[in-house]
């Protein structure tokens, strides 16, 4: 028995809803929460991606747009719901990190489908909420943006959020939602969100929690789930990111609850929805541009220009350059997400895990075994045993390995010219060879 737990925004939330998950279970503060530890979370989530991960962005993918999904209750037409699991596969042109996220998260991923509206969304939570059997569903947003008022000057993606928003009042089912790392998507700042949430007191994860997302996190694109988990093991200062830059404070670790019926009270677009039950995804989403501005399902589209696709091949790229063209990328901030170092490089998403083996081993990865898009090769860390949040840490230093590791170290690798020269990253935790997914759809 368990609570369902919601990715709110869909992409990389499911990675921080994760260790939302872990740290409510562990809470005794929580009564209501009839988790077992021991037991996976059950985790819904849209498969809506950024269009560098699927060049089809027009909006989430449905169930239509995979094969082998795992099909519970007569599966979505027949009023149930669908799983995902690691053999499951987006259908081409579309992409998706989900199938491998179900094989390296410890949790079982259940896709949204909200193709056929809201009413049909809502009867979908339902049903995960009834195999979940707690009683209680628990909606985890990275950053805040689903507190917006709609006219926030750096909000970018708010439909998501409020869709879910509704559709979990439609079910009648009892509701919390938890903001963590506030402002960490670069939407609404920190001290705004601060103020939305009220007096509601914060929990805040321990390092062995954020782990448990390790796995993922040195792969995945996220960068507001990254910075979150980089928050919680300690991180503070400036960070760049793909689009801009943001602050890790004292504040950031921090997981705030809110009662259902106050989000939606700060959401405008969620409040709309639950006036009009708009019956389809398109009217929905006409919702949500009309009351920001911003269009429901092309938004992601809008954030990814020409400049960001890629120029380079990383099985030519030399860690020198890469040094180089990374300390320019910081532009004085004290670090940057792996993800804008990939796109600095001139590289993909899907090059990250080899990006960090250049990072941390002058052997540049053999030109026999090349990343692609289609299928990323095997990666081993050059410091075995530690994996990374997905944040590059300062611009000195060598590879910091989780606190435990028998490699920890703190100073330049010998035989480096200077420590301001090395990259340090931060490490989520000492659990193994990092192993990267063998397919990606």
């Amino acid at each position: 028995m368990s609570d369902l737990y919601i990715a709110a925004g869909g992409g990389g939330d499911a990675l921080g809803t994760l260790i939302a998950a872990h740290a409510l279970a562990a809470d005794p503060a929580d009564p209501a929460n009839p988790a077992d530890p021991a037991r996976a979370p059950l985790i819904a989530t849209y498969a809506w991606e950024r269009p560098e991960v699927d060049p089809a962005a027009g909006g989430p993918l449905g169930e239509r747009d995979f094969d082998g999904l795992v099909h519970e209750g007569g599966g979505i037409r027949g009023g149930g719901f669908a799983a995902f699991t690691p053999a499951t596969r987006a259908r081409p042109p579309a992409g998706s990190t989900l199938p491998a996220l179900a094989g390296d998260l410890p949790a079982r991923l259940l896709l949204l489908d909200p193709a056929r509206g809201l009413a049909c969304l809502s009867r979908q939570i339902g049903a995960m909420a009834e195999a979940a059997g707690g009683g209680r569903i628990r909606v985890v947003d990275i950053g805040g943006d689903i507190l917006t008022h709609g006219d926030e000057p750096d909000l970018c993606s708010p439909f998501g959020d409020a869709l879910t928003l509704a559709a979990c009042h439609l079910t009648g089912i009892p509701t919390t939602v938890h903001v963590a790392g506030l402002g960490l998507d670069g939407e609404i700042g920190e001290r705004l969100l601060l103020e939305r949430l009220g007096g509601y007191r914060p929990l805040v994860p321990d390092r062995e929690t954020a782990t448990a997302a390790a796995r993922a996190l040195a792969w995945h694109p996220s960068e507001a789930s990254a910075l979150w988990a980089a928050a919680i093991h300690g991180s503070r200062g400036t960070v760049r990111t793909a689009r801009t830059v943001i602050h890790l404070t004292d504040t950031s670790p921090g997981l705030h609850p809110l009662p259902l019926p106050e989000a939606i009270a700060h959401n405008v677009v969620a409040r709309a929805l639950v006036a009009e039950r708009p019956a389809t995804l398109g009217a929905a989403a006409d919702v949500s541009h009309r009351l920001t501005g911003i269009p429901g399902l092309e938004s992601e589209r809008a954030r990814t220009s020409q400049r960001d696709r890629p120029t380079r091949e990383i099985a030519f790229l030399d860690r020198d350059t890469a040094m180089k063209s990374l300390h320019e990328a910081a532009d004085g901030t004290d670090h940057l997400t792996l993800r804008h170092a990939a796109r600095s490089l001139g590289l993909t998403w899907t090059d990250i895990p080899a990006l960090r083996a250049v990072l941390t081993t002058d052997t540049p990865p053999s030109p026999a075994h090349p990343v692609t898009a289609a299928a990323p090769t095997r990666v081993t860390s050059a410091v075995p045993r530690c994996r990374d949040t997905g944040v590059l840490r300062g611009v000195a230093g060598v590879p910091a390995p989780a606190a435990g590791c028998p490699r920890r170290a703190g100073t330049a690798r010998p035989g480096s010219d200077a420590e301001h020269e090395k990259i340090t990253t931060v490490s989520a935790a000492c659990c193994g060879e990092y192993r990267c997914p063998k397919d990606w759809s």
